[in-house]
């Protein structure tokens, strides 16, 4: 059953659209990363960026054992790539930060793109 779109979402979206535009394929995520902080700061819309992402497992705690590229509003992961095409390994971190966080909703976003 498909989830119904936030209106966040098409602001993020959107910039991700406007970052794609001007830049084009071709360069490293950090780049598309600090781009897309641009575009949410313009947007007005709360992100915070490398968000440190803790695990435990039994007795053993890692602090910081994964990092999230985007958290908008608290609540929407943003996975950003530049990769030749996107994987199920993408997909499957994605949905692994979503169980870690608590996180409802993400994108996952590929800029190494044609369009």
């Amino acid at each position: 059953m498909p989830v119904e779109r936030h209106p966040l979402t098409d602001i993020v979206i959107g910039g991700a659209i406007a970052v794609h535009r001007s830049l084009g394929a071709g360069l490293f995520e950090s780049v598309y990363e600090r781009c897309m902080c641009e575009e949410l700061d313009l947007a007005r819309v709360r992100f915070e960026r490398q968000v440190p992402l803790p695990l435990k497992y039994k007795r053993a705690n890692f602090p910081i054992a994964f990092r999230v590229d985007l958290i908008v509003e608290d609540w929407l992961i943003v996975e950003l790539k530049a990769v030749e095409r996107l994987l199920p390994v993408h997909e499957a971190q994605v949905l692994t930060y979503m169980r870690l966080s608590g996180a409802k909703q993400a994108l996952l976003i590929n800029f190494n793109v044609q369009s």
